[in-house]
């Protein structure tokens, strides 16, 4: 977890490459996840509370609006989603010095 140069935004990384960014302080708590263009869409015409990412690739990303609304399930998924995604854009070198 590597923290932003603001305070209260976390940046999330798997060999250096962020899958999630968790802003714990925003009111309703909020995280940016990578994401499948196609489900990213999806998602956002399903659920409220899931936009396209701020600051980021608004194809590439979503930002989940913590606030009950999106099941805790869902949420888990996506951020296991994002974390496969950018585990899989590594080069087989970085995914095995992560084992």
């Amino acid at each position: 977890m590597t923290p932003f140069r603001d305070d209260g935004i976390f940046a999330f990384t798997v060999a250096g490459k962020i899958f999630a960014i968790l802003r714990p302080a925003h009111e309703p708590p909020r995280i940016s996840l990578k994401g499948d263009p196609d489900e990213a869409e999806r998602l956002r015409a399903t659920h409220p509370a899931i936009t396209p990412g701020y600051r980021l690739h608004k194809r590439h990303w979503n930002t989940v609006l913590l606030d009950g609304s999106v099941p805790d399930d869902l949420v888990l998924s996506l951020v296991d989603d994002s974390y496969d995604l950018v585990l899989a854009s590594l080069t087989r070198a970085q995914r095995a010095s992560l084992r």
